[in-house]
């Protein structure tokens, strides 16, 4: 039988959910159980990045299994940090609650966490409780830190700079995609069960995405440090944007280039969509795009993981597509908007 949250108590639950949190980052000096965490970054610089995710906004339970929602939650803060250049190091989750959540769900949610947390290598370090009156929110902050020559922004890309994304796009757009027709089927008639079978890219592109800690890593070992970098969770067309308006710089980016998953331009057609449209406007995809000196061409042509797309141009040449026909389109943010949905 569910147990409620009123048979622990705030303090209760928050031991409950926490007795098995240990701390493996230095800079973790206290973590859980005290009125502040500690950290020590000595020489370092502190890069701090917060997210806030809303029941019916951010995620839909129909299909978001709570440990998967609990490791996403995670992942999404910290594609922030290494989007910085810099390394994860604690997170701090709070969270308001209806009483339709009994113990064992927020089990499963932090189970999640749980298990980003140990694969990132990062501290959960404290947070805070609080009862909802309808819905599930999640607030999530991530600790990182980079020695100060480490750090990069959005607003330095320079003209001539190579446009790169690594991974590829609109998969995690598509898997949204594929879960909100199999929802709409469930509500009209609830004996029709999921036809999800060898869809398991997409959808997991979707529920649980990966912060690409690997892309920095094989960065740093070519000791190649990107001029500008921003992840993509709002969509190709969005995130460029934001490098490009912050930079005072204008883009060229190749429609042919910008790289998807096979089980991308399939699925793009049986939902009657162009597929570079998935990767432009879709979003979530948590992949790192940004740019570098043009001299490392050779260097990043050798790199499987990682694609030229395009080219910083002076910004007054505009923020433009190229087609395969070599029409030019002007990007527009068309992505995800978290005020408007």
């Amino acid at each position: 039988m569910p147990t409620p949250i009123s048979q622990l108590g705030e303090f209760g639950l928050i031991n409950h959910l926490t007795q098995n949190v240990f701390l493996v980052n230095k800079s973790s000096i206290k973590g859980i159980g005290d009125d502040g965490a500690v950290i020590d970054n000595r020489d370092k610089l502190t890069v701090v990045s917060t997210d806030l995710l809303a029941e019916g906004i951010h995620f839909d339970l129909m299909y978001s299994p709570l440990k998967h929602l609990g490791y996403k939650a995670v992942v999404v803060n910290l594609s922030d940090i290494y989007a910085m250049n810099a390394t994860p190091r604690q997170i701090m989750v709070s969270m308001a609650l209806s009483s339709r959540f009994p113990v064992e769900a927020l089990e499963e949610l932090y189970e999640g966490i749980l298990t980003a947390c140990r694969l990132y290598k990062v501290d959960l370090v404290g947070g805070d409780t609080s009862s909802s009156r309808s819905g599930l929110f999640l607030s999530l902050t991530a600790i990182g830190d980079a020695h100060p020559d480490e750090i990069v922004y959005r607003n330095t890309a320079k003209v001539g700079d190579l446009i790169c994304v690594s991974g590829n796009l609109g998969a995690a757009y598509l898997g949204l995609q594929l879960l909100e027709r199999e929802k709409q089927l469930f509500l009209e008639d609830s004996n029709i069960a999921p036809d999800l079978e060898n869809q398991n890219y997409l959808v997991g592109r979707q529920l649980k995405p990966e912060a690409r800690y690997d892309i920095i890593a094989l960065l740093k070992r070519h000791n190649i440090q990107p001029s500008a970098m921003i992840d993509v969770s709002d969509g190709l067309s969005s995130d460029l944007l934001h490098i490009c308006h912050q930079s005072k710089v204008g883009c060229r980016i190749f429609e042919d280039d910008i790289p998807l998953h096979p089980d991308t331009y399939q699925m793009a057609f049986k939902f009657n969509i162009i597929p570079s449209v998935c990767a432009l406007s879709g979003g979530e995809d948590y992949e790192l795009l940004f740019t570098v000196s043009p001299d490392r061409l050779a260097e990043l042509e050798d790199m499987e993981a990682i694609t030229i797309i395009g080219k910083i141009v002076p910004e007054e040449e505009g923020c433009k597509m190229i087609t395969p026909s070599n029409n030019e389109h002007t990007l527009i943010a068309q992505g995800w908007n978290h005020m408007n949905n």
